[in-house]
């Protein structure tokens, strides 16, 4: 539907020749522009009334008045920004959404300016005046989670001119982000390389992934080699770049009275150090499956020698598994009963109502989200291909929406966003609830090693890779904490290291390899990478639940879907049975990574796959 065949060829289509079906219901936000204008300048309006609450927020009158303007303020502020911006991604050559979302993000500035009072006069509130504003006015005590957090930050606000310092300082301190960025996409060029007929291909930080996938081992070889030779020719500037941002966030976490780096990253999302260091334990304690699963690899491959540039080409050949949009829907459906009822109604009214903007058009942003606003529906972006990758992010992102669809039905505003250390929680579930479907259903055992080898390769890469990542980052920082210089050759022996402790002895750590640090763009946004692990096992053993406990489990996951951020996330995973400041979660979830390699290998024997 998004491409038509023509003589020549392949063409995208034109947004106007893509059928309403296939398209998001955007006319749930607004109607038409004037409704978009009466909210734009509804919000102006607003700015004004919410001003004058500056200096008046000391009396529990006050205060409660003041919240619910900013709830007010912001719903309809997120709202005109969101409406301009999938406007724009609908058709991004589209001029008039061009300037629409143009004015909308000014207004969003001019609002996050308005309420710049608003967080450093409730610091100035004690607990107790706190306290005493609930008894005086019940209404506040909605909002109480929400100050408690706010004043969970008081030890760490400086005074007002620190402040000032602080924020004046914002700038230079993005210098090292800004650096890479401007690097890695701009001024770093690689490379053209030969493809499987022969034919020059450049490579690029877009095509890198599919072009190791390639059943031709010179190819994947060759486009390793092309990517990591031309960021080794610029590995001290990446090192130096690198090293200056842990100093920076070293610098910021002593000025702001935290302990380390990673106890101000993980203080925001109120995380236990203790979270992480069981996540890096644990996986430690499970390398043995990963070393499995690398000589499983290796004796499928059929290769003397298993390369780091064998890791993401298919164990499966010549299988290709193609799936309309009818059908992904339908697999995701049967899929999804689990969780009962209640949930395959909103999925199926998800579907009848057009939440989802289904198929590429010239000019659509790529890629794939869920996105809305309080009162509307949750929408999905994409560009779905008949195949099996679309069909999960399908899946993906339809477990985003309907979990932003329980918090907003459950939820006031302040609460209806999700913290990001739960926010790939719902989506993988839906993943791995369909995925277990199709390998049950699935007859054909070339299909269901395909989707065996799917799903083992999204354990390699979100649970052991990104923790792989997270150890890293610990022990560069805690280097440059204790006063270490990190150069270009410290860095690459311990990212070496790590690859061979995490890959086993089955695979040939290639020098190559030893450079990856410098092109991960997460580094550059400190301790964030483990919240995929740890997603991703909390995920997997939600799902384990719901399909070995039932109907119990699937309420418990529900009641989670419905929490938001109404308590601090910990907090939302351990009341729906999933605690993760044990390690219970990642050893649930490392079972089941355990059951796919089992199936695996007893299906390779029963097709006389040699694994000797």
């Amino acid at each position: 539907m998004g491409e038509e065949k023509n003589n020549k060829g392949t063409k995208v289509l034109e947004r106007v020749e893509i059928s309403e079906e296939f398209k998001w219901s955007i006319e749930n936000m607004y109607q038409d522009e004037s409704h978009w204008e009466n909210d734009y300048n509804r919000v102006k309006e607003l700015i004004e009334e919410f001003s004058q609450y500056q200096g008046k927020l000391n009396n529990s009158k006050g205060l409660l008045n003041a919240l619910n303007l900013y709830e007010m303020l912001y719903e309809k502020a997120l709202k005109v920004y969101t409406y301009a911006k999938m406007k724009r991604d609908e058709d991004n050559t589209n001029t008039k959404y061009q300037g629409l979302t143009d004015k909308a993000q000014g207004l969003y500035i001019k609002t996050e300016s308005a309420v710049a009072f608003f967080v450093p006069e409730i610091l100035q509130i004690s607990e107790e005046e706190i306290n005493q504003y609930y008894s005086e006015k019940d209404e506040l005590k909605k909002y109480q989670h929400y100050l408690s957090e706010i004043l969970r930050n008081k030890e760490h606000v400086l005074s007002i001119e620190e402040e000032q310092i602080i924020a004046q300082a914002g700038e230079i301190a993005h210098a090292s982000q800004d650096i890479f960025t401007m690097l890695n996409n701009a001024d770093m060029k690689f490379p053209t390389i030969l493809d499987e007929n022969g034919e020059e291909v450049e490579v690029t930080h877009g095509n890198f992934i599919q072009l190791l996938e390639s059943s031709d081992g010179r190819v994947r070889k060759d486009v390793f080699s092309a990517l990591y030779n031309t960021y080794n020719s610029f590995k001290n500037t990446l090192a130096t770049t690198f090293s200056s941002n842990l100093k920076k966030d070293y610098f910021f976490a002593k000025v702001k009275k935290h302990k380390s780096s990673i106890d101000a990253a993980l203080f925001d999302n109120n995380i236990p150090i203790d979270v992480y260091d069981k996540l890096i334990d644990t996986i430690h304690e499970n390398l043995h499956l990963m070393h499995r699963y690398v000589n499983l690899r290796k004796k499928m491959l059929g290769v003397d020698e298993l390369h780091m540039y064998d890791l993401y080409t298919p164990m499966i050949k010549d299988i290709e598994m193609s799936v309309s949009y009818e059908k992904a829907k339908e697999l995701i459906m049967k899929g999804l009963e689990p969780l009962g009822k209640e949930y395959i109604n909103i999925l199926k009214s998800g579907f009848k109502n057009r939440w989802v903007d289904v198929y590429e058009n010239a000019g659509k942003t790529s890629g794939a989200y869920s996105w809305g606003t309080y009162d509307s529906y949750p929408f999905i972006l994409m560009s779905y291909k008949d195949n099996v990758d679309s069909m999960f992010t399908l899946a993906h992102e339809m477990g985003h929406s309907i979990h932003s669809y329980y918090t907003a039905q459950n939820q006031p505003f302040i609460y209806s966003d999700y913290k990001i250390f739960v926010a790939e929680v719902a989506s993988t579930v839906n993943e791995a609830l369909v995925m277990d479907y199709m390998l049950k259903n699935t007859k054909d055992l070339n299909e269901k090693m395909y989707l065996l080898n799917y799903y083992l390769e999204q354990f390699r890469t979100t649970v052991y890779r990104q923790t792989m990542f997270a150890e890293f980052e610990k022990i560069t920082h805690d280097k440059i904490q204790i006063g270490e210089a990190l150069t270009v050759d410290d860095l690459n022996k311990i990212y070496h290291d790590l690859n061979v402790k995490y890959y086993g002895p089955d695979i040939v750590v290639d020098s190559h390899i030893d450079i990856e640090w410098a092109r991960i763009p997460h580094f550059y946004n400190s301790f964030y990478v483990y919240q995929y692990a740890t997603g991703y096992s909390a995920a997997i053993a939600f799902s384990k639940q719901i399909l070995e406990e039932g109907e119990i489990a699937a309420n418990r996951y529900i009641d989670f879907l419905k929490s938001g951020s109404s308590d601090y996330s910990i907090n939302v995973l351990k009341k729906a049975g999933v605690d993760m400041t044990s390690s219970e979660p990642i050893k649930s979830a490392l079972k089941v990574f355990e059951s796919l390699l089992d199936d695996m290998e007893n299906i390779a024997l029963s097709k006389k796959i040699n694994l000797n």
